[in-house]
């Protein structure tokens, strides 16, 4: 992986992504393991502006955990924030307070060199187009449900929780997104039935051919895992806050055509149009009430998405 090619995709995450302004602050907040491409977008920055602020610590152990202190506080100071790490910070009090404190900003987690080049080779003004397409059809809808040849058959209630686009334009105070981008999301407010994740999902990465996970789902809440290593990590989560880690968090739609493939990245896969991803915990920062110290998406591949029992055209 060369340096200009880094450079290339770091100029569009902050260029076209973010709109940084030579008056503007602007931090990268990274770890050890994702150095270089924090190192790449912090290069750009610079370049962009003179208030530009490279910040490095232990990577994280798990998803949603929240950095330290410091790295919190200089994301709510900045005007612009990028925070490509090894785990994700998307669901964390300090990215939400951030926002709040009118910064925007746009998290990378578990981002590779690999993905960062795929991903950041996007026609984002493109992206943004599918994902309003997408948000028209399923914005006023009560009901959402969705099937799968693999087995999944599911039904959400998104209540009075607004869908959000993550679109990947980031350029006004307070906006977030992932990056790469192109998905929209919702956390609902009850889901019942079953889903079959035959994509990607961590600890796995990409599922094997044949391989299914599958999930339960009862009022709102996971109540069976089949899969041992997915269960763990949810256990895990319900020792610090109980019932709350099995919370049904997240229905997801992708919306990003410039991803035809699945790699076994979630931050990536998750994005890819035609697919569905569902997470499991926390959902706070997507508009729920739920704090829990993990959020687990699982890929769906070929789903069937019925908004009010009419089919949704989904982005191919």
């Amino acid at each position: 992986m060369t340096e200009s090619e880094l450079r290339a995709a770091a100029e569009t995450a902050v260029v076209q992504c973010m709109d940084l302004g030579a008056d503007e602050s602007c931090v990268v907040v990274t770890d050890d393991k994702r150095r270089s491409i924090g190192e790449a977008l912090y290069d750009v920055a610079s370049d962009v502006t003179a208030d530009a602020t490279l910040l490095r610590y232990p990577p994280g152990s798990q998803h949603g955990e929240e950095p330290p202190a410091p790295v919190a506080a200089a994301m709510a100071e900045a005007d612009v924030f990028l925070a490509p790490t090894s785990k994700s910070l998307s669901h964390t009090r300090a990215r939400g307070d951030a926002c709040e404190a009118g910064a925007r900003g746009a998290t990378l987690p578990g981002i590779t060199e690999d993905v960062f080049l795929t991903g950041l080779d996007a026609d984002y003004d493109a992206i943004s187009r599918h994902c309003l397409d997408v948000l028209k059809q399923v914005t006023e809808a009560e009901e959402i449900r969705v099937t799968t040849p693999a087995g999944t058959d599911i039904t959400f209630e998104p209540g009075d929780r607004d869908w959000l686009a993550d679109t990947g334009i980031v350029h006004e105070a307070g906006g977030f997104s992932n990056l790469p981008a192109g998905e929209v999301f919702v956390s609902p407010e009850n889901a019942n039935g079953t889903y079959v994740v035959d994509g990607t999902m961590m600890p796995h990465g990409l599922l094997e051919e044949g391989q299914r996970l599958r999930f339960e789902v009862e009022d709102g809440f996971v109540t069976h895992i089949s899969d041992d290593d997915v269960r763990e990590q949810v256990e895990a989560g319900a020792a610090d806050v109980g019932r709350d880690a099995y919370n049904l968090a997240e229905l997801g739609i992708g919306t990003n055509v410039g991803v035809d493939e699945l790699v076994g990245s979630v931050l990536l896969d998750e994005k890819a149009a035609g697919t569905v991803h569902i997470a499991i915990g926390d959902d706070a920062g997507i508009g729920g009430d739920t704090d829990a110290p993990l959020h687990l998406d699982g890929i769906i591949r070929e789903p069937t998405v019925y908004a009010d029992g009419e089919e949704v055209e989904l982005p191919e």
